[in-house]
């Protein structure tokens, strides 16, 4: 495939690898390891095309190097650095690889294989005898130098710390993040060997006899004595040079007394990668341009240079350019750059290179006395190729096949470990140029690729849309909640006319197949300035407050849900639900009305899940229990005067005109009426014995709140309330439904001139509410100032649940026009000679009976007792009630 690239996948791991802490390491013929971040290191045969094993470590893998034979693996972990003996491990014969030849074998590395028990070690390095850990402890890091055992030791035992040397951390932040914890560094350190070229490899080692292997780099002997001293060149010690996250590149001798860390140079950005390359041809004496990349894309060359004769005529000359970043790993294949940006991996001729050498005109870059080769070496730096490979995150050293041509070996951000060949170009061009025979080919490619590029860009595109319109619905739901929330928090019960999002409800009696149930209107208004829209519920929940005695009915709530769709402001929503059937006399009952919405009809289920996890302070604040906004609205309450079936009047009741009913003889007619039902061991009278209660309310109040006109005052004797005071608030108490609805014009069933209303209670009882105008005070009130004028409302039925109820209701609705009505400075002098004082005495005492009759049976009190007690003490409650005033 002459000037294209050629990539090949070995294997999908099927899992992201992390930029930080991927790495590669190919040994030529053989195996490919590679780690990609977590706790598995994976071991890949290159002859056999498969993954032959996975060592699962105790901890996620920060670094691993192989020893020179082969035979042992390093791996750092958080806990320490492990031993693995690869060959023991693996299977060999051909019988074990026919059974496996399927399945990779997972082994786990025990505690037994540590053979260094340091903590937070980021990097690791083999130099010859010793092994050398990099780790970041108290704000400083260590460089720790351990003598390798000899083959047959023990190797949690015979590790001996040889020295170790610190360097302290510069950047607070990453001291601050990172102190213990490498996964949490930006990325790993560096750390590299360089011998001098001049330098022969050790008998027992091939490491040195190639440009790079396993970390280790050779540079020809005048540089490196211009970098690194005299001292280290004479006695040919190995240097070990560390770039570190803050940008230094920091170095040591190995083999010199008094060991000290130096600092070369700093990139002022994290270091990604260190090497070296040939300069100029024929290589001779070795690599002739260190070379440092970092993170941001800024690239120095270090290179020897032509100084001033009288200071010894070489220098060390540092140039200092940038390539397009930011840069997430690479390699130098002699004068070659290979790097990768995440999305496109790249090359790019160092200068010096072919590239360079055969350009016209182009001068020494690494001459620090010209000006113009120094910025053309900077220059030649933004000359970079891509290579159409991209999301490659780790690479290991480059090779050569057969044909010469360059083989990368790497690892992709989706898991995909790649073989990427390079067209094998001619020296005389620097990159490979394609034949003109596949230009058009290239084209055709060229054109996919950008139809490619189109179509994931279409996709992205609606998918930011999609996220948009998410954001800009969780933005309105948030507005919504915040809003309900902050009414709710204030403190001060708005008025239901006021609040931005309210609900009413209305009841009304149907009739289907011969059975009567009692149905609820609830109707949602939306006067805030947001639209309910995807994703919202309504809700209502009853719950009645009293329950039945007959036997297996319990007392239970049920909630209702009705979802929507669109609702503007401005709209409102009508859901209807069964209440109650005829004969129940589970009234009162609460309705609690709330908003719901649901982040999984939004998001879907695992960004909600990821969102709750997530937003703690939101999750409480909006109380979130599970994937849902639940946000309260009002608290309704349905009474026995909503659940009432009010008697149309006949004809002969409009025509007739009710006259003022004496007090005296409505008295003795009720006393007659409950004498009548008295008696133990009497025979049952004709009708039921009927009960009754009463409320008197001043009419001075039902004038000021029911916006009636101002009664009529004769100086010579009491306030006289007006003729329809009465009437109005009969039809006021008949017409007014939970939440302020209204209930329709009740007001009808009312009689022309009558203060009577006949009705039916849910029970199926026969109830009469009957409104009459009295006059409070006149037995001991003076004449200069008369009694006060009030209505009295009365409620009779034989049913005492529906007198009960009904006296209840009438209480409660009365109760807001107290809220309605200011309050207003009464004269005390008054209210003492209208008697209400011994009123409130004659209370008082009634308020003791109750309590004594709260004694257990125990203490010699039967239930029988206790009833009847109760009873006469409410039947003095209701034949005596106070003024509201």
């Amino acid at each position: 495939m002459e000037g294209r690239c050629a990539v090949e996948t070995w294997a999908e791991f099927g899992c992201a690898a992390s930029t930080c802490t991927a790495k590669v390491v190919f040994t030529v013929g053989a195996e490919v390891l590679l780690c990609a971040g977590s706790d598995e290191v994976h071991v890949f045969s290159v002859q056999e095309k498969k993954l032959t094993a996975v060592l699962r470590c105790p901890g996620p893998v920060g670094d691993l190097v192989q020893s020179d034979d082969k035979q042992l693996l390093y791996v750092a972990c958080d806990s320490g650095v492990y031993s693995v003996n690869l060959p023991s491990l693996l299977p060999r014969t051909p019988d074990a690889l026919a059974d496996d030849s399927s399945r990779a074998a997972v082994l786990e590395i025990s505690s037994d294989r540590l053979a260094v028990g340091e903590e937070g070690v980021c990097s690791v390095l083999l130099v010859g005898a010793g092994l050398l850990t990099l780790s970041q402890r108290d704000a400083l890091w260590w460089l720790t130098l351990y003598k390798v055992p000899v083959s047959g030791q023990s190797p949690a035992s015979s590790y001996e710390k040889l020295t170790e040397l610190s360097v302290p951390v510069v950047s607070a932040g990453l001291h601050a993040d990172t102190e213990g914890d490498q996964k949490r560094l930006g990325r790993r350190p560096v750390l590299i060997c360089v011998h001098s070229s001049d330098e022969p490899p050790p008998s027992s080692s091939s490491a040195l006899s190639s440009s790079s292997q396993d970390g280790h780099y050779r540079l020809e002997p005048v540089l490196f004595k211009l970098l690194f001293g005299v001292d280290a060149a004479l006695v040919k010690s190995p240097i070990i040079l560390c770039g570190l996250p803050d940008g230094r590149l920091c170095f040591f001798p190995l083999r010199l007394p008094g060991l000290r860390v130096r600092v070369l140079h700093s990139l002022e950005q994290p270091v990604v990668l260190i090497g070296t390359s040939v300069v100029t041809e024929p290589d001779v004496g070795g690599p002739q341009c260190l070379v440092a990349v970092g993170a941001l894309g800024r690239v120095v060359l270090v290179r020897t240079g032509e100084g001033r004769p009288d200071l010894g005529g070489k220098v060390a000359g540092f140039t200092e350019g940038c390539v397009s970043g930011p840069v997430v790993c690479g390699c130098v294949d002699r004068e070659r750059l290979y790097y990768s940006t995440g999305s496109d991996l790249l090359a790019l001729d160092l200068p010096g290179g072919p590239a360079e050498r055969a350009g016209p005109g182009r001068g020494d870059a690494v001459d620090h006395g010209e000006d113009t080769s120094t910025k053309t070496a900077a220059a030649a730096l933004q000359s970079s190729v891509s290579l159409n490979v991209c999301r490659v995150i780790a690479l290991a050293e480059p090779t050569h096949n057969t044909a010469g041509a360059v083989e990368l070996v790497g690892l992709s951000a989706r898991g995909r470990l790649q073989r990427i060949t390079l067209p094998n170009g001619g020296e005389d061009t620097g990159l490979p140029r394609l034949p003109s025979a596949q230009v058009g080919q290239r084209v055709r490619d060229l054109l996919a690729a950008i139809g490619d590029v189109c179509e994931r860009a279409s996709v992205l595109k609606s998918n930011i849309q999609s996220k948009n319109q998410i954001l800009r619905h969780l933005n309105q739901v948030l507005n919504i909640s915040f809003l309900l929330l902050d009414n709710k928090n204030s403190g001060e019960q708005l008025p239901v006319q006021e609040k931005p999002i309210r609900c009413r409800a209305v009841t009304r009696w149907s009739r289907l197949l011969q059975k009567d149930s009692l149905n609820l209107t609830c109707v949602l208004e939306n006067s805030s300035p947001y639209g309910l829209d995807r994703g919202w519920r309504f809700s209502v929940t009853v719950f009645p407050l009293s329950y039945s005695n007959a036997a297996g009915v319990e007392k239970s709530s049920r909630t209702f849900s009705f979802p929507f769709l669109h609702l503007h402001p401005g709209e409102t929503l009508e859901v209807s639900l069964p209440l109650a059937a005829a004969g129940d006399t589970s009234f009162p009952v609460t309705l609690s009305c709330s908003l719901i919405f649901s982040l999984n009809s939004l998001l879907g289920e695992e960004e909600a899940s990821r969102l709750l996890a997530s937003g703690d302070s939101v999750k409480s604040r909006l109380g979130l229990d599970s994937s849902c906004v639940s946000l309260a609205l009002d608290t309704l309450t349905v009474d026995w005067l909503d659940a009432l079936q009010v008697n149309r009047p006949t004809a002969s009741h409009r025509n007739m005109t009710s006259q003022p009913t004496d007090s005296i003889q409505a008295f003795l007619s009720t006393r007659q009426v409950r004498w009548s039902g008295r008696g133990e061991g009497r025979a049952e009278s004709a009708e039921r014995e009927q009960y009754s209660a009463s409320v008197r309310v001043s009419s001075e109040l039902l004038s000021a709140t029911l916006a009636l006109k101002t009664p009529d005052v004769d100086a010579q004797g009491p306030e006289v309330a007006p003729p329809s005071l009465c009437i109005s608030l009969l039809d006021w108490l008949l017409s007014q439904g939970p939440g302020g609805g209204e209930t329709g014009p009740r007001g009808d069933a009312i009689a022309r001139g009558s203060s009577v209303v006949h009705a039916q209670g849910p029970d199926g009882h026969a109830v009469k509410l009957t409104a009459k105008e009295v006059n409070v005070g006149e037995e001991s009130v003076e004449k200069a100032e008369g009694p006060l004028a009030a209505v009295e409302v009365q409620v009779e039925s034989s049913s005492m649940a529906a007198v009960c109820g009904l006296h209840h209701a009438v209480l409660r609705r009365v109760q807001t026009l107290l809220q309605r009505d200011p309050e207003k400075a009464a004269s005390t002098l008054r209210v003492e000679r209208l008697g209400l004082r011994q009123t409130l005495q004659r209370a008082e005492g009634l308020l003791q009976e109750i309590q004594q009759c709260r004694i257990p049976e125990a203490f010699g009190v039967s239930r029988g007792r206790m009833t009847q007690s109760l009873l006469s003490v409410y039947r003095q409650l209701r034949e005596n009630p106070l003024l509201i005033i």
